[in-house]
């Protein structure tokens, strides 16, 4: 038997679901929500086996940055906040 925490707001909206489902219907709606549940977990399951998998194969290389040259004005302002001008 579900017995809902109502202080618990997950609770309190799976509650309210379950309370839309016609009587005489909730005892199947229960077992859909919890096959898809467990549908969903094997499915992601598979999907984060098959990317790793993938991402294995992919040869990973740094993304080289090019090289940005510091303008001459900001060398200047360096230097003068070091006292070297």
């Amino acid at each position: 038997m579900f017995r809902p925490n109502l202080q618990n707001e997950d609770h309190r909206k799976a509650w309210e679901i379950l309370q839309s489902v016609p009587e005489g219907q909730k005892s199947a709606f229960l077992v859909r929500a919890i096959l898809a549940a467990e549908r969903q977990k094997e499915w992601e399951a598979t999907l984060r086996r098959v990317l790793r998998e993938e991402l294995k194969a992919v040869p990973s290389q740094p993304v080289e940055q090019p090289e940005e040259a510091i303008p001459q004005e900001m060398m200047g302002f360096l230097g003068s906040l070091l006292g070297e001008e």
